[in-house]
């Protein structure tokens, strides 16, 4: 299926094509990690696969680097030595971004943390980049990020986009149960299935907050970085399943 994106003339709003070759969402769950989930890891395979297959996906697009992007606390771009921790959920286990040198940090929140597992997981030596975007950023400080983030890029560059949808899908979910998280999570699936940027850029940071979705500030991130890529914009979303009251999607973009 294809979509429009923000601002889409065929080429960039800069003047010039911006080499973005190729996108991946996938949800960031820490229990994603086997040695995490323990005996509940067989519970999240088909997740896991459908991950797997979106990173493929990306590296058969030949990119020169990977981005990674997800919420954090702040908006920061990260070294390529920094690497995150697994601890807080049981596992005493560093996660490297990708280089490793005494420069870097336990720095990467969960959500890049994640996401330097599923490309270590692929044993890719590409060059791989991680930023994080604030939380609570405006849907135009998402875009304008996104843009950045492509238009600074050398080389062809594929955006691993990590993050969750809705965890307020049922009586056990986190949030508990709120009526709204159906129709928002439902919404997100088509935007993702359809590269439908501007429908991400439209996601309201409000009712996001309220439903604890921890992937919209990351998808307008996306959204952003489509639109300064112009062109047009094939989606297919590969996953779609709220196994523990938690919406998870898992979608590639690849220009149609």
């Amino acid at each position: 299926m294809t979509g429009s994106a923000r601002g889409r003339t065929g080429g960039s709003r800069y003047g010039e094509r911006v080499p973005l070759v190729a996108a991946a969402v996938c949800p960031h769950p820490p229990l994603l990690v086997p040695e995490v989930a323990g005996a509940a890891a067989a519970e999240l395979d088909e997740l896991r696969t459908a991950c797997d297959a979106a990173v493929g996906r990306l590296l058969a697009a030949s990119p020169d680097q990977i981005v990674l992007v997800g919420a954090g606390p702040e908006t920061v771009r990260f070294r390529a030595a920094d690497y995150g921790s697994l601890r807080a959920y049981g596992v005493d286990r560093h996660v490297r971004l990708w280089k490793t040198n005494c420069g870097g940090g336990e720095r990467l929140p969960l959500s890049l943390t994640v996401g330097a597992w599923l490309l270590g997981r692929a044993g890719t030596d590409l060059p791989r980049f991680a930023q994080s975007v604030a939380a609570d950023a405006s849907p135009g400080e998402c875009a304008a990020l996104g843009a950045e983030l492509v238009r600074r890029a050398e080389g062809r560059v594929a955006l691993l986009v990590m993050g969750d949808g809705s965890a307020c899908r049922g009586e056990k979910a986190p949030g508990y149960d709120d009526p709204r998280a159906q129709a928002y999570d439902e919404g997100v699936a088509r935007a993702l299935a359809d590269a439908d940027a501007d429908a991400l850029h439209g996601l309201d940071p409000v009712l996001s907050a309220e439903l604890k979705v921890a992937g919209r500030a990351a998808w307008q991130v996306l959204a952003g970085a489509a639109g300064a890529a112009g062109g047009r914009w094939h989606g297919e979303l590969t996953h779609d399943a709220a196994p523990y009251g938690v919406a998870y999607f898992v979608a590639t973009w690849e220009p149609a």
